[in-house]
C-alpha cells in the first residue's frame, strides 16, 4: 500500500511520538509498503531525504516562520491550524505519490483536513494524548487531573502553560478545528483506552480501535556503549526513566524514596527542565543524554522500575521496555498504565500523587525477591501484545479495512 505519514516532529529530534513513527515507518517499509514522511523542518537535514528505505520530506511551515522571525525559533510544533505553507506542500506530495491512506498523529492533520476529500485517501488519525480535548494534550488542569474542558478554563490553563498569546492562540485553534477532525478522520486510533475517553470518542460514537504504542521485538537485546555499565551500581538498584518533571511524578517518587530505609541506589535517566528538582537524595544517581541502547542496558539490570506519573500518561513506551526487559514495575493506577500493568500480576498500582502508597509498594517488592521474579516474568510474556509484530500486524489489518471500505 502507498502510506502517507504526518508528523510534525521526526527523527533526529527526540520524544516517544518521533521514535513511534519511525519504528512505524520502518516496520511497515519491510513488510512491502510504500511509506513517505512528512515533517517539519530540522536545520541539520535536507528537506528531502531517504532514510532506511522511507522518504522523508521536511517542510518548512507558516507557523515556524512566523515564530523563528520573532525569535521563537525551537521544536517545530504543529499548531491546531490548517497551515497554509504545510498544504501547498502536501498538495504536491499527494499528488505525486497518490497515497492509499494517510496517517497523522498530531495536529499536523488540520492541515490536510481540508485536502482529504480531493486526496481520495483514507485518512487515520493517532491519538498519542489528549489532542481533541486539552490544549495541553495532558489532560492536566494546572498541576492536577483535568476533569473536563472548558473554553475559559482551558484558555487559563494554556496560557500558564505556554504564555497568553500562543496558549490563546492553540486553545481557540482546537475549539475550532476538532469538528472538522471529527468529521473527516476515518479511523481514530487511540494508544489506549483512557485516551479514548479522555478524548470524547466513545461518547461522540467516533469511529476508533485502541492500537497501543509498541516497541521493537527485540528491544532488550539492544547492545550498551562498552563502558556504560561503569556508571550504573555494582547491585540491585530501582530504575526511573522519563522527563524530570513534576508530570512525571518525579516529585513524588523522591518524597517516597527519602522515606525508604536501608533502600538500594535510585537510578533516575532523563532530561532536566526548568521545573526539575535542584537537589536530589545522596543515593539517588541521575544521569542525562543516555542513548536509548544504554537506557535498555540499566533497565535489563534494574531491580524493580517506576513510573510515578502524576498526569494520566496514555502509553508510556518506558513501561513497555520495563517489561520486555523482565522488570517488576510500581506504577500509578492512571491513564494507559492501568491497562498496561496487570496490577498483582506483573507489577503494583498505586494512586497518583500518593508517596507513602508508593513507599508501601517499593518495600513490598523489595522484600519480595520471589515476587520481583514472578511480577518480571509474567511482564515479559504481557510486553508480546506490544511488540511491533503484534501491533503492525494489527495495523495492515486496519488499512486494509479502511482502502477496501470494510472499515
Amino acid at each position: 500500500m502507498r502510506i502517507l505519514m504526518l508528523s510534525d516532529m521526526y527523527p533526529p529530534y527526540i520524544g516517544g511520538v518521533e521514535q513511534h513513527v519511525r519504528n512505524l515507518s520502518r516496520g511497515l517499509t519491510q513488510r512491502g509498503h510504500a511509506v513517505t514522511v512528512v515533517s517539519m523542518h530540522h536545520p541539520e537535514r535536507a528537506e528531502v531525504a531517504d532514510e532506511d528505505g522511507v522518504r522523508v520530506h521536511r517542510l518548512r511551515s507558516t507557523a515556524w516562520r512566523a515564530t523563528s522571525l520573532l525569535g521563537m525559533g525551537g521544536r517545530p510544533y504543529s499548531p491546531p491550524l490548517p497551515d497554509p505553507a504545510v498544504m501547498r506542500s502536501l498538495r504536491r506530495i499527494i499528488k505525486a505519490d497518490r497515497p492509499e491512506i494517510i496517517h497523522a498523529h498530531n495536529w499536523m492533520v488540520d492541515s490536510v483536513v481540508p485536502l482529504k476529500a480531493w486526496s481520495k485517501a483514507r485518512l487515520v488519525l493517532t491519538l498519542h494524548g489528549y489532542d481533541m480535548t486539552c490544549a495541553k494534550r495532558s489532560l492536566m488542569y494546572y498541576s492536577r487531573e483535568c476533569t473536563g474542558p472548558g473554553f475559559s478554563k482551558c484558555l487559563r490553563c494554556a496560557a500558564s502553560n505556554y504564555g497568553a498569546a500562543k496558549g490563546m492562540t492553540i486553545t481557540i485553534g482546537n475549539w475550532l478545528t476538532r469538528g472538522g477532525r471529527r468529521s473527516a478522520v476515518d479511523m481514530f486510533l487511540p494508544v489506549s483506552h483512557a485516551v479514548a475517553v479522555g478524548n470524547d470518542l466513545e461518547r461522540l460514537r467516533l469511529p476508533f480501535q485502541v492500537l497501543p504504542n509498541f516497541v521493537p521485538d527485540d528491544v532488550a537485546q539492544a547492545s550498551a556503549p562498552s563502558d556504560y555499565g561503569s556508571l550504573l551500581p555494582e547491585g540491585p538498584f530501582c530504575l526511573f526513566v522519563g522527563a524530570l518533571r513534576p508530570h512525571k511524578g518525579i516529585n513524588v517518587l523522591l518524597q517516597a524514596y527519602n522515606r525508604l530505609e536501608g533502600a538500594p541506589p535510585l537510578v533516575v535517566i532523563g532530561t532536566k527542565w526548568s521545573d526539575t528538582p535542584r537537589r536530589f537524595p545522596p543515593k539517588v544517581i541521575v544521569q542525562e543524554d543516555v542513548p536509548h541502547a544504554a537506557v535498555m542496558a540499566a533497565w535489563r539490570r534494574a531491580t524493580i522500575g517506576i513510573v510515578p506519573s502524576v498526569a494520566p500518561d496514555p502509553c508510556p513506551t518506558v513501561a513497555l521496555e520495563a517489561m520486555a526487559s523482565g522488570v517488576p514495575l510500581v506504577a500509578s493506577r492512571n491513564g494507559g498504565l492501568s491497562e498496561m500493568v496487570d496490577d498483582g500480576a506483573t507489577g503494583l498500582l498505586v494512586e497518583p500523587g500518593d508517596a507513602d502508597q508508593l513507599r508501601r509498594a517499593l518495600i513490598t517488592l523489595l522484600d519480595d525477591e520471589a515476587m520481583r521474579r514472578r511480577m518480571g516474568e509474567a511482564a515479559q510474556r504481557r510486553a508480546v501484545s506490544f511488540m511491533a509484530t503484534t501491533v503492525i500486524d494489527r495495523l495492515e489489518g486496519i488499512y486494509r479495512q479502511l482502502a477496501t471500505g470494510a472499515a
